[in-house]
């Protein structure tokens, strides 16, 4: 492999960990066991650091493919609390409210779900990294300032019902969806519909574009195979 020439490298990204701290620690594995002073390395679109999955870093000379590959198709796999929502709308903020659900059932959710299929206007979140004024949405939703956010045109592929449990009223999704997409303010929107609330408790991008999860690589796996290429 040649890092400099250019790779496409796709990633299962840990829980908590940052996108761009899959890129920190790529570059810093890459020059530090190559010998390199300097490489580039991006990433080719966020996910949240409480979700999981695929994260694709391109290197070297790849890094001009970024913003082709931003375009490609994603799926998630998403699961929802249904009966309370938070600020962030999963589980970075507490709890804030709570509504009722006696009124949810398999067959209300087999309506609501389809109606999000195709062409959706969405908010985003305030705790996101839309651009409001130069500064990031999350960071003013962290001082405590309200900004309204424009709506965003968006498209929802594939949407469907994966269990629901009536018990515990956490209902598991998977959706196809086009960039752009905030699966937590999705959840918001389900909520809503369902006339009660709903925030995200566990997310996993299952695959963007050609990049199955199953496909991916683990940090350990990436550093045994930089150490390979430096012992060759």
């Amino acid at each position: 492999m040649d890092f400099v020439e250019g790779e496409i490298l796709a990633f299962d990204k840990p829980y908590r960990w940052t996108s761009f701290d899959v890129v920190g620690k790529a570059r810093w594995l890459l020059c530090h066991q190559l010998g390199l002073k300097k490489l580039k390395v991006g990433h080719t679109g966020t996910l949240d650091p409480l979700a999981t999955g695929v994260v694709i870093v391109c290197t070297g000379r790849k890094t001009k493919l970024i913003e082709k590959l931003q375009y490609d198709t994603k799926e998630y796999v998403a699961t929802l609390q249904l009966g309370a929502t938070t600020p962030s709308f999963d589980l970075e903020k507490p709890i804030d409210q709570t509504y009722p659900t006696t009124h949810i059932t398999r067959q209300l959710i087999d309506e609501v779900i389809p109606t999000f299929l195709g062409e959706q206007w969405q908010v985003p979140p305030m705790f996101s990294a839309v651009k409001v004024d130069g500064k990031r949405a999350y960071e003013l939703a962290r001082k405590g300032e309200e900004v309204e956010l424009k709506p965003k045109l968006l498209v929802i592929d594939e949407i469907e019902v994966l269990s629901f449990d009536q018990t515990t009223m956490q209902l598991v999704i998977r959706v196809v969806c086009s960039k752009g997409t905030y699966i937590r303010a999705l959840a918001r929107d389900i909520g809503q519909k369902l006339n009660s609330g709903a925030h995200l408790i566990a997310l996993r991008r299952t695959r963007v574009g050609d990049y199955h999860v199953e496909e991916c690589i683990n940090f350990e796996q990436f550093e045994q195979l930089v150490y390979e290429i430096k012992s060759i």
